[in-house]
């Protein structure tokens, strides 16, 4: 991996590790194989994993989480402007994704970063993203998460009004 290449981490991939699900191994390498000033991290992802962590009961999971994504390896907190918070909101429509991705999706935009994520509703955009296995040059994993979210779809004012239209057909 190029030493200059900077990656903001998702949550899916934290949680990945720290829950040790099906990918903790590829989310150990990941970690293992990356600059230490490389890395970034949102308050929103940070945040994110703290409350899944203290809603399953896993207060010291979070205490290593902390000392050692903060103090070990200093990731980079990044935060958004509120006002950046309130542009979410168009973006949402215009990215197809739902707020919690478009905060990492805007997030990895303004500062260009390499968005590593395990959810596949990023591949949906322009920016995309990669997976820790795909940072590290490694082949593909065929168990990639698929997008949770479908497609952006019409607006249910434009689908009404075809509708009207299609029930009045002209003779």
């Amino acid at each position: 991996m190029a030493e200059e290449t900077r990656l903001l981490i998702d949550s899916s991939v934290l949680l990945e590790f720290l829950l040790n699900q099906e990918r903790a191994d590829e989310v150990a390498r990941f970690f293992q194989g990356t600059p230490r000033a490389a890395l970034y991290v949102t308050d929103f992802a940070f945040h994110s994993v703290a409350l899944i962590l203290v809603s399953r009961k896993r207060g010291e999971a979070l205490a290593r989480f902390v000392k050692d994504l903060l103090g070990v390896r200093r990731v980079t907190v990044l935060r958004l402007t509120p006002d950046e918070v309130v542009s979410l909101v168009s973006r949402t429509e215009e990215l197809g994704l739902d707020f919690d991705d478009v905060y990492q999706y805007v997030a990895a935009e303004k500062d260009d970063l390499t968005l590593v994520s395990l959810d596949g509703d990023f591949d949906r955009t322009d920016r995309g993203r990669k997976t820790p296995a795909e940072v590290l040059g490694e082949p593909p994993v065929v168990r990639d998460r698929p997008p949770t979210k479908p497609a952006r779809r019409k607006s249910r004012r434009r689908q009404a009004s075809g509708q009207r239209r299609s029930r009045n057909p002209q003779t």
